[in-house]
C-alpha cells in the first residue's frame, strides 16, 4: 500500500504541474477517491491535491454509473431500479385497458425511456452477481404487463414472446458481445490487448467465486462458431474529402426495372449496351449466401474465379469481396479498360457514397484509386439478376458452388448481425422447451406480430393468447377455487370457452363456420374477424 500511495501521489503531482502550466486548475473539493478492494485489509491511502487531502468515499457516480469500493454494483442497481420504477408511472398513465395507447406506442415509450436507462452501462455493471441483476427484472416484467395489458398472473416467458422482447439477461449478453467484437475491430482500443491476453484465465477458472474480467466472461458464453473469428480492423478516421474518388457509374437499363420488364427486353438493352462499350472488357461479379454456404465469384474473358467465405459473412460483404478480387485481377493482367457488372444496387450506392465506414468498401475504393493512378479506365454498372445475362448467371452459379476457402477477416457489422441471430436462436431454444405454455401452441416461432386493433380488443386478444384472463385466473389473487363453467361444470379455461364448451356450439358454428378447430385458428397472427363478436355474444368479452 505504501508503494501504491507513493506512485499515485507522484502521478497527481505531475497532473497538477501540467494543469497549472496549461492554464487551469483542478478543484480539490470536487475530487473524490475510491479505494477498490475486495476485502478491507488496508486503510485508504492518504493523497494530496495541491496540498488538500483527497476525500475517499465508499461509492461515487461517474459518467452515470455508481462505482462502489467492492465493485458489486449493488448501489448502482438500486439507484437504477428506483429511477426506472418512477418512470413506469408514464406507462401506467398511458396504458388504460379501455382507452389507452396501442401496444406498439407503449413498447416504443418503454424502450426509449426505461429500457435505455437499463441498457446504459450494462456492459460494465453486467459483472454483478445474478441475484443483484434480477432486481431489475421486476421493472422489465411490470413494463411488459402494462404495455400488453396482460393479466397479473401471466407467465414471464409468455410476456417475452407476446411482446417480442427478450429477457434482460439475454439483452445484456447481446450488448456485451457486440461491444466485445467492437473492441476487437479497433486496433487502438485500450482494452484490445486485455481481451486477447489469456494469461489470467487459469487464475479465474481456479477461483469460481471471483468474478472474471470482461474478456473471459464473453469467451465463456460465446459459441464455438465465434471462437475462430478474426475481426476486420477499421480505420475510424477514414479518408479526407479531397482523397475521395467517386466511382464511374453507368446504368444501361435507364428507367426499365426488373419487376416491370420482360427478360427479353432487358437482355436486348444489355446487348445494345455491350455493342456500344465493346472496347471495354466485361467483368461480372456476384456473391451468394445460403444456410451453410457463403461464396463470391467473378467471370471475365472465359475465366472464372470463385472463393468460399466464412459462414458468418453477409451477402453484402461477399459482393464487395468479389469486386475487390476482380479489381486485383484487372491489376495483375494489366487490363486498361473494363466494366464491372454487379446485381447489387446497394453495393453501388455504398461505393458512390462518401460517408460509409465499412472497411471492405474502403479497401475497394483504395484499390480503385490505385488503378486510376496507373491509367486504368474502370466503369461500374448494374445488371438485373436471373434474367438470362450469361456472364451474371455464370458468376452466380460459381459463387454458389465455390469450394476454395478464402481466409479473410470479417467486418464488425457481419459479426454483430450473427451475434443478434445467435441470441435469437438461444431464446427460441428456450421457448421450444415451454411445451406446456398456453401461448406456445399459438405462437411456436418467435416473431414480431403486428396488431391493428383498438386498445380494448388488443388487451382481450393478448389475454386470450397467453391464457390468463380475469375470468379464468382471478381466483389466484384471492386464494379461491378455480371457476367452473355454468353449463357443463368443467374448469373454466380459455380453451374451454373458445373450442370445448358444447353449450355454445350453435353460436360457434354461426361465427366460425365450424365447431372443431384449434386456438391458433382464432388467435393466430391474424385473429379471426368474428372472434370479438363471438365473445360479446356469449357474454364474456367484458369479463376477460
Amino acid at each position: 500500500m505504501q508503494l501504491i500511495e507513493r506512485q499515485l501521489q507522484i502521478a497527481i503531482n505531475n497532473i497538477v504541474e501540467w494543469s497549472n502550466k496549461s492554464g487551469f486548475t483542478i478543484s480539490a473539493q470536487k475530487t473524490i477517491g475510491i479505494h477498490f478492494c475486495k476485502r478491507p485489509l488496508h486503510a485508504d491511502p492518504e493523497l494530496l491535491l495541491s496540498g488538500v487531502p483527497i476525500c475517499f468515499q465508499d461509492n461515487y457516480k461517474f459518467l452515470g454509473i455508481v462505482f462502489d469500493k467492492r465493485l458489486t454494483f449493488l448501489p448502482h442497481i438500486a439507484s437504477l431500479r428506483k429511477r426506472c420504477l418512477r418512470s413506469l408511472n408514464i406507462l401506467r398513465t398511458l396504458s388504460n385497458t379501455s382507452w389507452g395507447a396501442d401496444r406498439s406506442c407503449l413498447l416504443r415509450v418503454y424502450r426509449s425511456v426505461i429500457r435505455s436507462m437499463i441498457d446504459y452501462g450494462s456492459v460494465v455493471y453486467g459483472s454483478a452477481r445474478p441475484s443483484y441483476l434480477k432486481r431489475l427484472d421486476y421493472v422489465h416484467h411490470q413494463a411488459l404487463r402494462l404495455c400488453l395489458g396482460a393479466f397479473r398472473t401471466s407467465s414471464i416467458p409468455s410476456l417475452y414472446a407476446e411482446a417480442f422482447e427478450p429477457s434482460l439477461s439475454s439483452r445484456r449478453d447481446k450488448l456485451s458481445l457486440s461491444y466485445y467484437f467492437r473492441i476487437l475491430s479497433n486496433d487502438n482500443h485500450p482494452l484490445r490487448g486485455t481481451l486477447l491476453n489469456g494469461n489470467y484465465n487459469r487464475l479465474f477458472n481456479a477461483r469460481p467465486s471471483c468474478i472474471p474480467h470482461f474478456g473471459l466472461r464473453m469467451r465463456n458464453i460465446l459459441p464455438d462458431t465465434f471462437h475462430d473469428v478474426k475481426i476486420h480492423t477499421n480505420d475510424f478516421c477514414g479518408h479526407p474529402p479531397w482523397m475521395e474518388n467517386s466511382i464511374s457509374y453507368i446504368n444501361p437499363f435507364g428507367n426499365f426495372t426488373k419487376s416491370d420488364s420482360n427478360n427479353s427486353v432487358l437482355i436486348s438493352l444489355f446487348n445494345q449496351h455491350r455493342q456500344f462499350y465493346q472496347s471495354y472488357q466485361p467483368v461480372f461479379t456476384d456473391g451468394s449466401k445460403s444456410l451453410n454456404h457463403v461464396g463470391c465469384a467473378f467471370f471475365t474473358n472465359g475465366h472464372i474465379v470463385s472463393y468460399k467465405l466464412h459462414s458468418l459473412t453477409s451477402v453484402f460483404s461477399s459482393e464487395i469481396t468479389a469486386v475487390y478480387f476482380a479489381l486485383k485481377y484487372i491489376d495483375v493482367h494489366d487490363i486498361r479498360k473494363s466494366i464491372l457488372y454487379t446485381d447489387s444496387m446497394s453495393l453501388l450506392e455504398s461505393l458512390r457514397s462518401s460517408s460509409t465506414r465499412n472497411p471492405l468498401i474502403k479497401e475497394v475504393k483504395d484499390f480503385y484509386r490505385h488503378l486510376l493512378s496507373k491509367g486504368a479506365r474502370i466503369l461500374f454498372s448494374w445488371v438485373p439478376s436471373h434474367v438470362g445475362i450469361t456472364g451474371n448467371e455464370l458468376a452466380d452459379k460459381s459463387a454458389k458452388s465455390a469450394t476454395e476457402f478464402l481466409t479473410r477477416p470479417i467486418v464488425y457489422a457481419d459479426v454483430r448481425l450473427a451475434v443478434n441471430q445467435w441470441c435469437h436462436c438461444q431464446w427460441q431454444e428456450k421457448w421450444n422447451m415451454e411445451t406446456n405454455n398456453k401461448l406456445h401452441v399459438i405462437k411456436p416461432v418467435l416473431s414480431h406480430w403486428v396488431t391493428k386493433l383498438n386498445r380494448r380488443c388488443d388487451v382481450v386478444l393478448t389475454r386470450l393468447r397467453i391464457g390468463h384472463t380475469r375470468l379464468t385466473h382471478k381466483y389466484l389473487l384471492f386464494a379461491e377455487s378455480p371457476p367452473t363453467c355454468s353449463h357443463c361444470g368443467d374448469i373454466l379455461t380459455v380453451k374451454h370457452i373458445l373450442t370445448d364448451c358444447v353449450a355454445v356450439n350453435r353460436r360457434r358454428l354461426r361465427y366460425f363456420r365450424s365447431s372443431s378447430f384449434d386456438l391458433s385458428f382464432l388467435l393466430g397472427q391474424i385473429p379471426h374477424f368474428n372472434l370479438f363478436m363471438y365473445l360479446k355474444d356469449i357474454g364474456v368479452f367484458h369479463d376477460i
